[in-house]
């Protein structure tokens, strides 16, 4: 039986769109998971609006922060059974035998497919997952919250992997969006005083990042980076991607500090890098996550130490996408969340 799901069909502004879809069929080593919930993410958003950088797979089913139940198992499948409760990682397609898989870091495999973008995502009723990139969710973790695990690994990657926080230090993080505000508070969970920044049409979402204990700025942050001894913050959290966010990123930094930088932004920078010699500043990429962030993530948010309950702002059925992404796309919300069924 067919089924509705968010559909985007071509490299063109606003070619998203309901569609019905089969449902998938899975393999020996799949599990087809009915979705009780997805995350509408920045990237869906930038497919709709189409100033996306990365290829897609056209046309493809939208969505990849996503959780529900198990209602089938392939017949290699151990470990899982019907009606378990779980989140899947993003992973869909990767090489077993690319050199980053073996080390365990298949999220940069370069032939690593995502869905939502290089296979059909989970704005749907079913999604076939394969059975290596399932979690297990905890019956008191609602279901609204356990699919906003991705976004949450994406922030433990940036903030605890990929940098170098101590309890007492002073960490900026530039724009208030879903990665922005969980950067911040997984900074805030190191220990760290947290500034979070951003633009006078951000201070909705800035007032958001206030209830996870972060200070907030709009405009010009400098004063706080080098209000302890002058010589800039320990570290900053580059989650708005823009050129000009590395540029004030790189001005802020103290000696010997870091920059971790988790936003995309297709523009060329245009300044001078010097900066980063001159300071002895370490630049760190920082790009999905693994299976270890993905267990330690749930378990952050099955202890309630890890809340997304403020970034939530509202639950769509999924033939009112439209309105979520709207919501998303004007800053109203931070996060969006769709319910297939």
């Amino acid at each position: 039986m067919k089924s509705d799901a968010v559909v985007n069909f071509a490299n063109q502004s606003g070619a998203v769109e309901i569609r019905q879809v089969d449902p998938p069929k899975i393999g020996d080593d799949d599990v087809l998971l009915e979705v009780a919930n997805v995350g509408v993410c920045g990237s869906d958003l930038h497919q709709w609006t189409a100033n996306h950088s990365w290829p897609v797979n056209y046309p493809v089913v939208l969505g990849h922060e996503f959780g529900g139940r198990i209602v089938q198992v392939g017949k290699h499948v151990d470990h899982w059974n019907v009606d378990d409760r779980v989140v899947s990682e993003t992973a869909a397609i990767i090489s077993q035998d690319n050199p980053m898989t073996r080390r365990g870091l298949y999220n940069l495999d370069p032939t690593r497919k995502g869905f939502g973008y290089g296979v059909n995502g989970a704005m749907t009723r079913f999604v076939k997952v394969p059975a290596r990139i399932l979690h297990h969710v905890p019956d008191s973790l609602p279901m609204e919250h356990a699919c906003l695990t991705e976004p949450c690994c994406v922030a433990y990657n940036a903030v605890v992997r990929n940098a170098n926080i101590e309890p007492g230090d002073r960490i900026v993080v530039m724009g208030p969006g879903t990665i922005g505000i969980l950067c911040a508070a997984m900074a805030k969970l190191c220990g760290a005083q947290v500034a979070i920044v951003g633009l006078e049409s951000d201070s909705h979402r800035l007032k958001i990042a206030q209830q996870y204990g972060c200070e907030t700025i709009i405009g010009d942050v400098e004063p706080w980076a080098r209000e302890r001894d002058g010589l800039g913050c320990d570290g900053v959290i580059d989650a708005a991607g823009a050129s000009a966010t590395l540029q004030i990123a790189m001005q802020i930094v103290r000696p010997a500090g870091w920059i971790s930088k988790v936003g995309w932004g297709p523009q060329p920078l245009g300044f001078n890098l010097d900066p980063l010699v001159q300071k002895n500043v370490r630049l760190q990429g920082s790009f999905s996550h693994n299976w270890p962030i993905w267990e330690r993530v749930v378990a952050l948010l099955a202890s309630g130490q890890l809340d997304v309950a403020p970034i939530v702002g509202g639950v769509w059925p999924l033939d009112q996408w439209h309105e979520a992404f709207e919501k998303m796309h004007q800053g109203d919300v931070v996060k969006s969340v769709l319910a297939p069924k």
